[in-house]
């Protein structure tokens, strides 16, 4: 569980830099980093892990349940 509690925190760092760097000008902006696709990545990685942690917090697996 820490280990997805310390994805969670480095998905919400990144995405918060992220947000950062988009909403300053143009030309101060880290120029190299194409900053809306880390911001898509950090939502995806705080939604699949965020699930994560609820399914080992509560006991029941992530996913479809198939009978």
């Amino acid at each position: 569980m820490e280990l997805t509690l310390a994805v969670l925190v480095i998905g919400l760092a990144l995405g918060g830099l992220a947000n950062w760097q988009l909403r300053r000008p143009l030309d101060l902006r880290w120029p190299v980093v194409p900053w809306l696709a880390v911001q898509f990545v950090a939502l995806a990685v705080l939604l699949i892990f965020g699930a994560h942690l609820i399914s080992l917090l509560t006991g029941h697996p992530f996913g479809r349940n198939v009978n």
